[in-house]
């Protein structure tokens, strides 16, 4: 039912209409009262349909709406006092504000809309509220000042309806809200009340006595604490302190009351001491105190003169450059190391502690480690041929001897041969040991029967040597300290032969001796790594590679060693791989030896004659790469990974198995996982064998006594 009454006039329309005659009665009453319009209207409805309302707010303030059609339903409206038609559309607003519909304004008409998707329409964006009904969807850019836009929305999120829309725009730092003006007008005074400039500020505060790193310390520890004890007292961001050394100041940020407490605190702290100085005890991380105190000592020095120096004197000048007060005041630093604990005791007035703490602070810092392998790759191959023939005819009955017997043939020479011959026919077996018989191919004919005794003996020999070694060598080493790996054996070399005679007549001799000198034959390596500003590392690099020719062991001589070294200085960048230096070298040697006008006879000159042609190819390269290891994970990684190597060698060993003792396993590392663990690489459990089986028991046998027997 419907009622409107106009108090102006007499009751142009007043009474109450059944429901469906509510939209004709409310349009009949408006067009009678339409002579007086501008008086204000008591508008009061109750279950009415929101089109009729629609329709008579179009008639009544004379707008144009356009209606969606999932606009549906009743409203009941109660007005006590006659309201003008600015106040009737601000109720018309707020009526569709309560049942989740919004009016947006679009040119010339205005849209009456479902509230969830009006902030998706052309919704007005203003800068206030003025000018606009408190009901009127809108939005709204609120800029922030001071505080972060994103760190604002989480706190405002539940002060925004469902159908409203909330969001931060962080590279120009605003808040974008749509909304009713009101709920946008609030949340805008509430941002106003946060976004408020802090009162933090930071202080320089000054040090005469004490030092300015110290104090930050002792003060950090008891901010910690008393955060620890009573989380409740800190409201807040928490006071902050940096200690500036090169001004022996200390710099506060945090509000007014912090910083004055804090300051306060400084001010007892900062007190003198006896002007006959102190002593105090500087406990070093990473340096060590010895190698510290020869600089420390050429500081404290300097600074000793340099206070002298400026040190008034009386009558209000400074003392002359080169007064003789400097004396005195270096007399009062002594600086000692104490090797047992690693720390510097300290004796000096405090203005000298301070610059030398600060020295120390600088010096007594983490060095990075360097990781340095060095890669020799060696790859050769010797071809050798041999062909020749050598004889002899003894026909001494006849006055007639001839024979060949060519020097490169060595052991496979027909006299030796021959004398070989003799001896193993006298009995003298020790002709037949391998060094002494000839290798390869060795054909030997002849008779040494009869009267006329003749030989000959044909040597062929081919070789086919290929090598192919790997070798890295890997060292860790700190930043500045040199560092030496030997792979390789001890090998003596005879330096010298003594003999002494017994004298007189005897010429036995009576004590026979030699000298022998050890040297490392194998893999030697030599680095010293400095590590340059960003990644470029400074490598002295001493490298040798030698080894023992086995062919070329002579007792008399001694062995024959091949040697490989490369020393220098390079420049390499982290992870880089760099060539040292390298040999590529390739021989081909042609021997021949021939007996003079025999040996050019075409076919025939071929029985006198001995060819030797050798061909030699070696390929050496020396290459380096060396990793920074600036924290320990970069070392963990590294050494993983070779832990793994090794222990996965050590598994494919073990699967191979000990052919002639099945019951022994080759030795394997622990998993890294154990060895984290138990936290050591140790194998400490105790490895228990399995408890021995008991034989089986042989079946009972009755004895007809009642007994069994077993």
């Amino acid at each position: 039912m419907t009622m409107i009454h106009r108090p102006d006039r007499p009751s142009i329309f007043r009474g109450w209409f059944p429901r469906r005659e509510t939209l004709g009665a409310l349009l009949l009453g408006l067009l009678l009262a339409a002579p007086a319009w501008a008086a204000p209207v008591t508008l009061n409805l109750k279950d009415a349909d929101i089109n009729a309302l629609v329709e008579s707010m179009s008639v009544l303030t004379g707008k144009n709406f356009i209606v969606d059609p999932r606009v549906k339903g009743r409203v009941t409206i109660i007005s006590a006092k006659p309201m003008d038609e600015k106040e009737l559309y601000e109720v018309f607003l707020a009526v569709l504000g309560v049942h989740g519909f919004a009016a947006v304004p679009s040119g010339k008409v205005i849209k009456i809309v479902p509230a969830a998707g009006a902030k998706q329409e052309s919704i007005p964006t203003v800068d206030r509220q003025l000018g606009v009904e408190p009901d009127q969807v809108v939005t709204r850019v609120i800029q922030v000042q001071n505080v972060s836009a994103a760190q604002i929305v989480p706190i405002l999120r539940p002060l925004i309806p469902p159908q409203g829309h909330l969001a931060a725009y962080t590279p120009t730092n605003v808040l974008i809200v749509s909304d009713s003006a009101a709920n946008v007008e609030r949340i805008a005074s509430i941002i106003g009340r946060i976004d408020l400039a802090s009162n933090e500020e930071v202080e320089i505060v000054a040090l005469r006595h004490a030092s300015a790193t110290e104090v930050v310390r002792v003060l950090t520890a008891l901010e910690q604490g008393k955060a620890r004890n009573d989380p409740a007292a800190t409201v807040g961001t928490p006071p902050r302190m940096v200690a500036d050394e090169r001004t022996n100041s200390i710099l506060l940020s945090g509000d007014k009351l912090s910083r004055l407490r804090l300051r306060t605190l400084i001010a007892h702290l900062d007190t003198p001491v006896d002007s006959g100085g102190n002593t105090q005890v500087i406990y070093l991380r990473y340096a060590k105190a010895k190698d510290l105190v020869t600089v420390l000592q050429g500081v404290s020095k300097n600074l000793s003169n340099e206070a002298a120096r400026n040190a008034p004197v009386p009558g209000g000048q400074a003392a002359p450059p080169g007064g003789g007060s400097s004396g005195s005041s270096a007399s009062l630093v002594d600086i000692q190391a104490d090797e047992a604990t690693n720390a510097l005791v300290i004796t000096a007035p405090p203005e000298i502690i301070r610059s030398i703490r600060s020295v120390i602070a600088q010096l007594d810092v983490r060095r990075a480690q360097v990781l340095v392998e060095a890669v020799i790759a060696e790859i050769s191959a010797e071809k050798a041929a041999e062909l020749g023939v050598q004889w002899v005819i003894d026909a001494s009955s006849n006055g007639l001897v001839g024979f060949t017997n060519f020097f490169d043939a060595g052991n496979a020479s027909l006299a030796n041969l021959v004398g070989l011959a003799a001896q193993a026919d006298s009995g003298d077996l020790t002709a037949l040991s391998a060094d002494r018989v000839p290798q390869g191919a060795q054909i030997a004919v002849g008779d040494f029967t009869g009267t006329n005794r003749f030989g000959a003996l044909i040597s062929a020999l081919a070789k086919d040597a290929d090598t192919n070694v790997l070798s890295t060598p890997v060292v860790v080493t700190l930043d500045n300290e040199e560092a030496e790996i030997v792979v390789g054996q001890n090998v003596p070399f005879v330096t010298g032969t003594y003999t002494t005679s017994t004298g007189g007549t005897d010429t036995s001799v009576g004590n026979p001796f030699q000298t022998i000198q050890r040297q490392d034959v194998g893999i030697t390596l030599k680095v010293k790594p400095q590590i340059n500003e960003g990644n470029a590392v400074k490598l002295e690099i001493s490298q040798e590679v030698s080894n023992v020719v086995p062919s070329a062991n002579s007792a008399s001589q001694g062995p024959t060693t091949n040697k490989r070294a490369i020393k220098t200085n390079v420049l390499v960048e982290d992870g880089q791989i760099l060539v040292l230096g390298g040999l590529i070298d390739d021989q081909l040697t042609e021997t021949a030896q021939k007996v003079p006008l025999l040996g050019d006879v075409p076919l025939l000159g071929n029985l006198f004659r001995y060819r030797n042609t050798t061909k030699l190819k070696r390929n050496l390269m020396v290459f380096l790469h060396p990793v920074i290891l600036r924290d320990p994970a970069q070392g963990n990684l590294y050494t993983s990974s070779k832990y793994s190597y090794i222990r996965q060698e050590q598994l494919a060993a073990r699967d191979k198995g000990v052919y002639l003792l099945p019951d022994v396993q080759s030795p394997v590392l622990k998993p890294q996982e154990e060895v984290k663990a138990q936290g050591t690489i140790l194998d400490t459990e105790e490895k228990k064998s399995p408890p021995p089986v008991a034989p089986p028991s042989p079946p009972e046998e009755s004895t007809g006594f009642g007994f069994n027997n077993r």
